[in-house]
């Protein structure tokens, strides 16, 4: 049975986990989803019905913690709010635990990804608490929340803008149901713009206008593009706005209550005006912290935010020339459950092109810097066969390490671009800059490291971009794998398809020295592949010096394919 983002509308799960077995699916897994923002963390605990399928959602946890509230001096997270944010995260894994989920799906956004100590606050959460927190980049958040989106609402191939607003950034997004046409994260958060301009209780006239000016400023060149694009749409009517998460939300409530006297039971769909929000704007504006805190639906923690939240989105309305929002209650950690469900296969139809996101994210970095996909495609083809017939005998690494290194296979000649000197090191950058959709940080960086030592150097322990695996399981995975790219660099020395096809043949045992046999099939016989067999002898030498064996290129006696080009020959 087909799934389409209306079908998920009352149920919720997250990243990548292991395929569901038959056992698994008929024992409807559970599976908790965690978003540490910059201000609340938030989980959801869910049940999974993959006959369907589906998702219920069985429990939802937050706690405000504030982890954006930088150090004034070192834009660091404090002690105080790093200590919070344990806590709570200590609390979410007991519930969790309660509920015998199958695994905790975690992502950390804004504050954890700026601030210098972030990586250090996810090493001690990973330590104390056994639980591993992803990194995610702006953009990849931005995909998230629209699967979050499309998991509630239906867009009816209608454009449609989605805000939301957060502690430490606001996310921009546009598209139709389908593809994301504008994935966009501008440093703009509630947090982050009250503890920056909002210094007097009530705030003055010369802090707002200080706010405001800088809202408008960094939202007003990403808003442009997104209009451009809107008016160049063969699609008829106006922009629908979408927003979501606790400034929208707290907004929403407070218009319902004003409006209806009661708010309705569920928020969730309920639209208000750019016209009241600028009315509400203007009341919170002469408050204190206290007063605003006694507004219905605000609550503490809320009132000491929502005045920078609500400017954030009048400015986004106002820019975006939209006279109305709708509010969705689905967000970041719907999306993260939403993500790991397509992952499994689960769901299909509308929703299927997100299954190839990393893939087509790869591309679109490839075509943006010119690389030649032909020739990229054919090393990436070498590499992944070298991986597979050296898996298990020179490593032991499983799927996410074959996906990134086809990935950096593609992208490694993207330095071009920029030069052909030192074009390793430019690839190195451009991949880490390039916002590639569907990886986490860290498999970001690993991927740039890999395209990074393709040639030159080997990696070494005082490189900074080597440095920057903070996980020693990644460095590994970096001085095993690179070695592969190189091999598979030098089989198309000439860009020519002059191999057709490479089989391994390992002698590891006895008394002799360990070796491997790289035999190579030529696409044409009477081409003796000098130049090939040149750049082989060249590229294998940090091969042997990792594995500790000795590396002979020759070519095959006869052309005869394999019937598995990955068969491992031993």
């Amino acid at each position: 049975m087909s799934l389409s983002p209306a079908n998920l509308a009352t149920r919720s799960a997250a990243s990548e986990l292991k395929p569901l077995s038959i056992a698994d699916a008929g024992a409807a897994p559970v599976i908790a989803a965690i978003d540490v923002g910059s201000n609340s963390l938030h989980m959801v605990v869910v049940r999974i019905n993959p006959h369907i399928p589906s998702f219920t959602i069985i429990s939802r946890e937050k706690a405000t913690v504030r982890l954006g509230e930088f150090c004034s001096q070192t834009g660091a997270l404090t002690p105080v709010a790093m200590e919070r944010a344990r806590t709570a995260l200590e609390r979410f894994c007991r519930i969790a635990e309660s509920f015998q989920v199958q695994d905790i799906v975690a992502v950390a956004t804004s504050a954890v990804r700026e601030a210098p100590n972030g990586l250090e606050f996810l090493k001690r959460i990973e330590r104390e608490l056994g639980l591993r927190v992803e990194l995610i980049s702006g953009q990849e958040e931005a995909r998230r929340i629209y699967l979050g989106v499309l998991s509630a609402m239906e867009f009816h191939n209608r454009l449609h803008a989605v805000v939301d607003i957060g502690g430490g950034s606001t996310e921009l997004i546009l598209g139709n149901g389908q593809e994301p046409e504008f994935l966009r994260s501008i440093k703009v958060g509630a947090v982050r713009l009250t503890q920056a301009f909002l210094h007097h209780d009530p705030p003055t006239a010369g802090e707002l206008q200080a706010l405001r000016q800088h809202i408008r400023g960094m939202l007003e060149a990403p808003i442009e593009q997104m209009r451009r694009m809107v008016e160049s749409s063969p699609q008829a009517g106006s922009l629908a706005l979408v927003g979501t998460s606790g400034t929208v939300e707290c907004l929403a409530q407070l218009d319902a209550r004003r409006r209806l006297g009661d708010p309705p039971t569920r928020l969730h769909g309920y639209r208000f005006s750019l016209e009241a929000l600028r009315g509400y704007i203007k009341e919170l504006r002469s408050l204190t912290v206290a007063e605003r805190q006694k507004l219905p639906g605000l609550g503490e923690r809320r009132g000491e935010i929502i005045l920078a939240g609500a400017v954030i989105l009048e400015e986004v309305m106002t820019l975006l020339g939209v006279e109305q929002i709708q509010f969705c209650e689905r967000a970041l950690r719907e999306g993260l459950i939403v993500d790991w469900m397509i992952s499994q296969g689960l769901i299909e139809d509308r929703l299927r092109y997100h299954s190839s996101v990393r893939r087509r994210s790869v591309l679109k970095l490839a075509e943006k810097y010119q690389v030649e996909i032909p020739y990229a495609e054919r090393v990436a083809e070498f590499a992944l066969s070298l991986f597979d017939q050296t898996r298990g005998i020179l490593h032991g690494w499983g799927s996410r390490e074959r996906a990134l290194l086809w990935a950096a296979a593609m992208l490694h000649n993207c330095g071009h671009f920029i030069s052909h000197a030192a074009h390793h090191k430019h690839s190195y950058y451009l991949i880490r800059h390039g916002e590639l959709l569907g990886f986490n940080e860290e498999e970001v960086e690993v991927i740039a490291n890999l395209a990074r030592y393709h040639r030159k150097s080997p990696p070494k322990k005082k490189h900074e971009n080597f440095q920057r695996l903070t996980n020693e399981r990644d460095r590994q995975v970096v001085l095993e794998l690179s070695p592969l790219l190189r091999i598979a660099c030098a089989l198309d020395r000439r860009r020519l398809q002059a191999i057709q096809a490479v089989h391994c043949r390992f002698q590891l045992l006895g008394e002799g020295p360990r070796r491997m046999e790289l035999i190579l099939d030529p696409k044409h016989p009477n081409d003796d592949c000098a130049l090939e067999l040149w750049s082989l002898n060249e590229k294998k030498k940090v091969f042997e010096q990792q594995f500790k064996l000795q590396v002979i290129p020759k070519l095959s006696t006869q052309i005869q394919p394999s019937a598995d080009p990955f068969e491992v020959a031993v």
